[in-house]
């Protein structure tokens, strides 16, 4: 892969600001937002159901991630791009203009010639490029490491798509049917991998991960990077993984074995 260049940042002090105060209240959306006299959605939010995990919103204690074991990913095996695609609602065309939030990529090592086949899918960053960039907030990092897009705010710019070293984002460029209740999409934003993080509220896995263990491979561990007891941090701590551009230093929250 080839390091794409950074486009500078264009936010004021007070917009960072701003998109700081969206983490951990994606749920519940704007507090301020009147729906009757007095009335506020983010009170029947908390109202409603006080004691769910998806109200208490996102935490910094806990920062989601995913291990990927290249030696038991195989290639021509898609099991989760269409796990993907089923689930949110993506056409899973191979058209230029379609969405395509994981893809698999082969990578060939040069002096041995040995090929793997790896998903390759929005790395979700401790230091996003596309945050630093985006001119409105629309791209934005939850409290528990989740890098997500506001659609409300998103006035598709791309600069995010030209920021992303991993090219995981994708462009909506036609109007969209039947689309997912959980996962909002629409003409002129930018989206990719979520980490099905409408699914990961509720405390389910991400829908790739579900596919690939039903399909007995168990390529993708999901998990807790912040929690030494997950089995997530324990396979880091005891094998050892590599990032993808690990020398741009943004902290991916996605790692790989056995590259």
């Amino acid at each position: 892969m080839t390091q794409d260049t950074k486009t500078p940042s264009t936010q004021s002090s007070a917009q960072k600001l701003g998109r700081r105060g969206f983490l951990g209240v994606a749920a519940a959306g704007l507090a301020g937002v009147m729906i009757a006299p007095g009335v506020r959605l983010i009170e029947i939010a908390q109202a409603a159901s006080a004691d769910t995990p998806a109200s208490q919103g996102a935490s910094t204690k806990v920062r989601w991630g995913m291990l990927i074991d290249s030696g038991k990913c195989s290639s021509g095996c898609t099991d989760c791009v269409t796990a993907c695609n089923t689930e949110n609602g993506l056409s899973g065309g191979t058209r230029l203009t379609d969405s395509q939030w994981i893809r698999k990529i082969e990578i060939k090592e040069v002096r041995t010639g040995n090929t793997q086949s790896l998903p390759m899918m929005c790395q979700h960053c401790a230091e996003p490029p596309c945050v630093d960039v985006c001119p409105t907030g629309a791209s934005f990092k939850r409290a528990d490491g989740i890098v997500l897009v506001d659609k409300h705010i998103c006035i598709g710019c791309r600069y995010c798509v030209m920021a992303c070293p991993y090219k995981a984002r994708s462009f909506v460029h036609e109007p969209l049917t039947n689309q997912k209740a959980d996962v909002p999409r629409g003409m002129g934003t930018v989206e990719g991998c979520t980490l099905c993080v409408h699914k990961v509220d509720k405390g389910e896995m991400p829908a790739c991960v579900s596919a690939c263990s039903d399909a007995g491979h168990g390529a993708i561990l999901f998990g807790d990077l912040n929690d030494p007891n997950s089995d997530i941090s324990k396979r880091l701590a005891g094998y050892p993984s590599r990032q993808i551009r690990e020398d741009l230093n943004l902290n991916t929250g996605v790692r790989y074995n056995g590259i």
